[in-house]
């Protein structure tokens, strides 16, 4: 069989006698676009189906494309043959409702352009001046519930800034227990439980009604006296004693480390509280020598003192001028050659020299079938009106530096009294919430709160009273949000947690840099070497 043998075509070769490369085009490449291009260069695309058209040539583009040029000969061009081209689909259209884009478009309406916005309302001139001062009122509803509003965590935005805790962890301190502030801030009780009067002792001076005058124009200076105030804790006590030997209840403590537990969640600084568990009764204590009688100042303040700046200004230093003017102006505003109001028993820690005007009542609170807590409340002053005597709360803010609280009160307590109480609540939350609860536990009928500011910046020694407010406790606890069944769930909740631990001596501390607090149990014999001191305070 004879094979088939394989042709073979010779192709045909261009020959360029002047040069190298083709002498023409061939008929397989003519009518094709040509364009130089380069790697860096940006080709058109044929179709892109992953960004939208109007996002497209935007500020939406990579930015490694940008001053880059496009060859537009690769570029894909419509043409005719799309105007013939159709989907067909049988199922009808769905449009979905969308409410949000009716209420916007109707809302809408009414909005103003920046063509009509400086135009008056020709056809209504009544409403466009009702719809003005409705704008004003709902802008300072806004600002107020902006400046005021109090969240849980606040005062830890600045990392920077490391504050000391109240007492020094010793190694041999093991933790109990651990908790959240935040997570205190969301529980919450059925009922308030009602107060049960034990014991009330002591007298009181009546208040002056001329302060309820003072103003800017008129105001006084603040002087200093020489009277004994009286700080004395839990176990100390000899009313207390003698109600716990007699067992009406297994909880005992002071107003002020329970109003401290109760707004813990608010607070910033490093604290600590005592809670001795002695058979089956639980004792909250404060510790000897420690700083927990000094009011804090701007403690929740979004630029808190710091002991790096100025040292008149250091929180210890503004702590102690706080303290300071607190027991001058509660003796100030009192008349002290009237006669007292005085109840049954006498003051149970006076011994010498001339007592300051204060009350104490011994009230019991049942939380539970098990949980019974006296507390003892302090009652600063009485007022007459209408022929009844009123009891009093009486505090004082002090203003140290204008620039940073932002409002001169020289310039705004008279006409914007409302907006500086604003803004107290917002830098002092925890120590307004204290004050407010030492009322609510008291059963006082008002709290009257002073102005008070220093005569110059650089002077801590010298102060004027500019203005006094009178408050029910109730309503303003509401206008700080201060929920009365939360501080009494967390309350409930520390004595829960305490009363079922094993006899002993604990210590709640306040992590001074995080929103912590932390259960140690720590030997017996801590705190007892330490110098202990008096038991009263000399303004």
């Amino acid at each position: 069989m004879a094979s088939a043998s394989s042709t073979f075509f010779v192709p045909i070769i261009n020959d360029n006698p002047e040069g190298w490369g083709p002498v023409g085009v061939p008929e397989d490449f003519e009518n094709i676009p040509y364009a130089p291009f380069a790697k860096s260069d940006k080709l058109g695309k044929a179709s892109d189906w992953s960004v939208q058209s109007n996002y497209q040539n935007r500020q939406f583009q990579s930015s490694r494309f940008q001053g880059q040029t496009v060859n537009s000969a690769f570029t894909y061009q419509h043409t005719d043959d799309e105007e013939s081209f159709q989907v067909v689909d049988n199922k009808p259209n769905f449009k979905p409702k969308s409410y949000l884009r009716k209420n916007f478009n109707q809302n809408n309406k009414n909005r103003q352009t920046p063509q009509n916005r400086n135009q008056p309302n020709q056809q209504n001139p009544i409403a466009a001046r009702q719809g003005q001062k409705n704008q004003k009122q709902n802008q300072k509803n806004r600002n107020w519930q902006r400046n005021n509003q109090w969240t849980p965590g606040r005062g830890y935005g600045d990392l920077r800034i490391k504050r000391e805790s109240s007492v020094e962890i010793r190694p041999e301190w093991k933790v109990k227990e651990e908790i959240d502030l935040s997570s205190l801030s969301k529980i919450t009780i059925e009922e308030v439980p009602v107060p049960e009067d034990l014991v009330s002792c002591g007298s009181l001076e009546y208040y002056d009604k001329q302060f309820e005058r003072v103003t800017t124009q008129t105001g006084k200076l603040l002087e200093r006296y020489e009277r004994t105030f009286f700080k004395v804790t839990t176990t100390d006590d000899p009313v207390i004693r003698n109600l716990s030997m007699k067992n009406e209840a297994n909880v005992f403590g002071i107003d002020a480390i329970i109003c401290l537990l109760m707004a813990c969640p608010r607070s910033i600084y490093s604290w600590d509280v005592v809670v001795q568990r002695v058979g089956s009764k639980l004792f909250f204590d404060k510790r000897e020598n420690s700083q927990f009688d000094y009011l804090t100042v701007n403690e929740t303040a979004v630029d808190p003192p710091t002991e790096d700046k100025d040292p008149v200004n250091s929180p210890g230093s503004l702590a102690t001028e706080a303290t300071i003017i607190n027991q001058n102006f509660l003796h100030q505003v009192l008349l002290r050659d009237a006669p007292r109001y005085s109840f049954s028993q006498p003051n149970p820690f006076q011994s010498t020299g001339e007592p300051a005007s204060i009350a104490y009542k011994y009230r019991r609170w049942r939380l539970s079938d098990d949980i019974s807590v006296i507390i003892r409340s302090e009652i600063d002053g009485v007022s007459e009106v209408q022929g009844n005597d009123l009891f009093l709360t009486i505090k004082a803010l002090h203003e140290f530096d204008p620039k940073i609280s932002g409002v001169d009160w020289r310039q705004k307590l008279d006409t914007q009294r409302g907006s500086i109480l604003a803004t107290e609540l917002k830098n002092n939350s925890n120590k307004l919430a204290k004050w407010l609860a030492q009322a609510l536990l008291a059963g006082t009928d008002q709290l009257k709160l002073g102005f008070v500011s220093r005569s110059s910046l650089k002077d801590c020694f010298s102060h004027v009273i500019l203005g006094c407010s009178t408050y029910k406790p109730h309503e303003l606890a509401l206008q700080m949000s201060l929920n009365v069944k939360n501080m009494w769930a967390i309350l409930k909740y520390f004595i829960e947690m305490c009363i079922n631990l094993p006899e002993g001596k604990y210590i709640l501390v306040k992590d001074p840099n995080t929103p912590v607090v932390r259960l140690y149990e720590v030997p017996q014999n801590t705190f007892e070497n330490e110098e202990k001191p008096t038991d009263s305070k000399t303004a």
